[in-house]
């Protein structure tokens, strides 16, 4: 492993930015000029008076503590007029409120986050909230986790927990207020602490974005307000145990602490369902006592399930869930209640011969094909704006999401128990988690108090998780492992929590004292590298399990370049390799686009101007990041040093960006978006830049046979140079490859860049695959001895410069569309009609609404497709009704060397 003193070192302070404009789903506000403050919303929550009921606070008035004058007691109790006081949601920052609220210009807009003064933000912040209740004969409790960093907790007036008890952006802490609750309404008031992601254990950006100058302190998580009567429970779940390889049976255990909460023994009846399987147990307890109640198929023997549904990540089969329902009586009456909901299912992840962790999810082996996740950079939850992001992560043929810490809401994983997407959460490198053990990071050593809250964050986390069948692993280090003294608190809290799925120490090649080796590696590359890289069996390239990488920028499309970037910027971005780029990184590494930049010049010739500039981009992309998942895939059932998972790091971004995404912040749709689209296909046929090898890759469950894999070498002007097709392909299941011909070394004659069209078809003749790539005779050459933690550098790039050359290929389009039940799909087919030989290189399709913007977010069959004279393809976008805001719909086209043209489609 190449040593990182860069990536993730303290940021400049002045690294205070830009963040970008509203959702997709218009969502959220934060556009507007300052306004004066909202007067406060004096909505109460009702919090119902029925036993076992979690009322979340509906949300809060906030304001800095440095404007209030009034003693905590005051300001805590219900009637305190907070005047001149800002809205903010059940779940906020405080500069998400603060945009909300219009007191800020669109921080993803240029430097603009530059201009909200860090200042206010050193001090602590007031959050105040109301709620209501009619029977105070009930016991009441706070229940809460999602505090950054800390805060003084007061109920009516008195302080219930200090900041040194509220600390930690996982803890989870339950206040007992009932002494302190009273009929009619009643105010709960928590003086935030400001957060430093070097000294609490929190949330860091690294060097992902410009960090917020609040650094995300608020409440991100809800506020419960929940009811019981004398005995409650707590800490249900379900350990499953499922017959391997079989899958013929599962043995399900059910869990819970059932707790006394009053000053005298009470006896109480636990009763509990598994779909139609009933149990009951009762249970004496004593003042005070708590117990564990177990509930397994040695005293209920339907938890014994034949033929379970069984849970599998997406395209390996179902992702059906069962539900948990128990009810706790004291003399008849109920007392409280308890749901989850989980899934049946078995993750193993031993090292393999080579050392690598090889993830296996009932009894299969699993190709990890992931991204990494980031939330938004205000930490602002939007459970649409969520399931859009999935969506797109199960229509580029991914399977896994890396969440290196900011770990999200209970939404977010429900959501992917539904689809089937793997979470792989983890403690975030680098400030203070690593503080104890990474050198290079810029944490701050741990204090006995620190390992207290490390200990709380990981048993308040593996308790939140270790039902969804969705989450895979739990990574406890990232670029370092913890020590022996961290490594037991975190392991002794996941054992306690029955924790159900494999530990891994950390996301790099290191090792923990218990755990021993990752069987990870954080080799990188971080930056730009010309897609043959991924092909060596060293450092970034396909072999092993690589927790992030990628080559580095992703520049976005024209239409979110318009929207992040200022005229004069865009002019920048063009021009001036060396100029610091604000949308891309505080990091001093990659500040600039200059490594990026003198590859695509090199390699594509010089930018002409913007628009030319973000062409090179979008192919440039597309190549690098289709060979990454390729060359994963060719290598996973290699007998030598097999490839196991792969991370592109990033799936996407927390704001507008230039670098690491695969989808925009907006949710528009590059080249790397359509570069990993089509490497994920599960029957697809590929080009190996190693050993210029035709490879088909099967990730369906049966095998494929009879089919026949055409390839063809071009000169950009459509000469065809060679042609050969092979027949009789026959490729297994479950990830299999099959090589079905190995081009020759470029002829004599050939033109220097050429182009490669393959195309596999099925038994009967239909077209199931095609593939076109931009090769050159001359190959990028890789100074492996000059790799960094980052990159490898490139001595000598390809010559694609004859693609400048190409003719202007026509393409026509016509286009339709049908709307039902809120969705609308247009379905367009193009078609090259020219009268030459050249083809239409990387057609890119676009529907777009009234101001001519694309229709956001959408759900392509295909699309970057190339086309060659006299040939069509039919291709469909699913997106909202809705999106088109009342306009007709229409269809721009628009390709490498296509002419821009805009189609109606209604």
């Amino acid at each position: 492993m190449f040593p990182r003193p860069t990536r993730r070192l303290p940021l400049a302070a002045a690294a205070l930015l830009a963040l970008g404009g509203a959702l997709t789903t218009g969502a959220w506000a934060g556009r507007g000029q300052a306004t004066e403050p909202h007067r406060p919303d004096h909505r109460v929550t009702p919090v119902p008076s029925a036993a076992g009921t979690s009322t979340p606070l509906s949300g809060y008035v906030i304001q800095s503590a440095a404007k209030v004058a009034d003693p905590a007691a005051a300001v805590s109790s219900p009637g305190y007029p907070a005047r001149n006081w800002y809205p903010a949601g059940p779940r906020s920052t405080v500069l998400a409120a603060l945009l909300a609220n219009g007191v800020y210009p669109d921080p993803f807009r240029s430097t603009n986050q530059r201009q909200i003064p860090r200042a206010d933000f050193d001090v602590p912040w007031w959050y105040r909230s109301d709620f209501a209740v009619e029977d105070t004969t009930r016991r009441t409790f706070l229940d809460f986790s999602g505090i950054v960093s800390a805060a003084d907790v007061y109920v009516n007036g008195r302080l219930v927990a200090p900041a040194s008890r509220v600390t930690g952006a996982y803890t989870r802490h339950e206040l007992d207020i009932t002494p302190l609750v009273r009929a009619g309404t009643n105010t709960v008031a928590f003086r935030v602490r400001p957060n430093d992601p070097n000294r609490d254990l929190t949330m860091g950006w690294l060097d992902w974005l410009q960090p917020p100058p609040d650094r995300n302190m608020g409440l991100v998580r809800d506020v419960l307000v929940r009811r019981g009567g004398p005995v409650a429970l707590r800490d249900a779940h379900v350990v499953t145990r499922l017959a391997v390889p079989s899958l013929a049976t599962a043995d399900l255990t059910v869990r819970a602490q059932v707790r006394n909460d009053t000053g005298g023994a009470v006896t109480t009846e636990v009763t509990g369902s598994v779909g139609a399987i009933r149990f009951t147990r009762t249970v004496t307890l004593g003042a005070h006592e708590s117990k564990t109640l177990s509930f397994s198929p040695a005293d209920v023997p339907g938890l014994r399930l034949t033929r379970p549904k069984v849970w599998w990540p997406a395209g390996m089969g179902g992702q059906p869930l069962y539900d948990l329902d128990l009810t706790a009586t004291v003399a008849g009456t109920p007392s409280d209640t308890a749901h989850e909901t989980f899934g049946i299912r078995d993750v193993r992840a031993p090292l393999n011969s080579d050392g690598a962790r090889q993830y296996r999810v009932n009894g299969r082996p699993l190709l990890v094909k992931g991204g990494g996740w980031s939330p938004d950079e205000f930490l602002r939850w939007d459970r649409g704006y969520t399931e859009d992001r999935l969506k797109y992560a199960l229509d580029l043929g991914l399977n896994t999401l890396r969440l290196e810490g900011h770990l999200e809401p209970d939404e977010f994983f429900d959501l992917a128990d539904r689809y089937g997407v793997l979470a792989l959460p983890g403690w975030e490198c680098c400030d203070k988690w690593e503080g104890d053990v990474n050198p290079n990071g810029s944490g701050e050593p741990w204090s006995g108090a620190d390992h207290t809250v490390a200990r709380a964050s990981m048993a308040a986390e593996a308790a939140r998780l270790r039902d969804h069948p969705s989450v895979l692993s739990f990574l406890i280090g990232s670029d370092a492992a913890p020590d022996a003294t961290i490594e037991k608190g975190y392991l002794d809290a996941l054992e306690a929590a029955d924790w159900p799925v494999p530990v891994v120490p950390a996301a790099s090649d290191t090792s923990s004292p218990r755990l021993g080796d990752s069987g990870m590696k954080m080799t990188g590359p971080y930056d730009w590298v010309p897609p043959g890289y991924w092909y060596a069996k060293r450092e970034g390239g396909a072999t092993g399990f690589n927790s992030e990488t990628s080559a580095g920028p992703s520049i976005p499309t024209l239409d979110t370049l318009r929207r992040m970037m200022t005229p004069a910027e865009l002019d920048t971005l063009w021009k001036d390799p060396d100029a610091r780029q604000y949308h891309r990184s505080p990091s001093v590494t990659f500040g600039t686009l200059k490594i990026y930049d003198e590859a695509l010049t090199g390699r594509y010739g010089a930018p002409s101007g913007l628009t030319d500039y973000v062409r090179k981009a979008q192919l440039a992309q597309y190549e690098t990041v289709r060979a990454q998942f390729e060359a994963y895939r060719r290598n996973a059932t290699d007998a030598e040093r097999p490839a196991t998972g792969v991370v592109h790091w990033m799936f996407n971004s927390g704001w507008p960006s230039l670098h690491w995404q695969l989808t925009d912040r907006y949710l528009d749709q590059n080249g790397s978006y359509f570069g990993a689209k089509k490497a994920n296909e599960p029957l697809h046929v590929q080009f190996s830049y190693d050993d210029r090898s035709v490879v088909v890759v099967n990730d369906r469950t049966a095998s494929a046979r009879g089919l026949t894999a055409r390839a063809t070498l071009f000169d950009p002007d459509g000469t065809r140079r060679y042609d050969r097709s092979a027949g009789g392909v026959t490729v297994n299941g479950g990830g299999a490859h099959a090589t079905a011909l190995t081009l020759p070394s470029p002829a004599g004659g050939a033109a220097r860049t050429q182009l490669l069209r393959l195309v596999l078809t099925d038994a009967g003749g239909k077209v199931v695959s095609r593939n076109v790539y931009w090769l050159s005779a001359r190959p990028d050459t890789l100074d492996w001895s000059g790799t960094t933690w980052y990159y490898t550098p490139t001595t000598e790039y390809a010559d694609l410069t004859g693609l400048a050359s190409m003719a202007r290929g026509p393409v026509a389009a016509t286009a339709v569309t049908r709307a039902s039940k809120g969705l609308s799909t247009t379905t367009v087919t193009l078609r090259h009609g020219g009268s030459g030989t050249t083809p239409a290189l990387l057609t890119d399709v676009d529907v777009v609404g009234a101001r001519g913007g694309p229709v956001l977010p959408v759900r392509w069959s295909d699309n970057q497709v190339s086309l060659w004279p006299g040939e069509s393809v039919t291709v469909t976008a699913t997106y909202r009704t809705a999106s088109l805001r009342g306009a007709a719909p229409r269809v721009r086209v628009a390709g490498w060397n296509t002419p821009e043209t805009t189609v109606p489609a209604a």
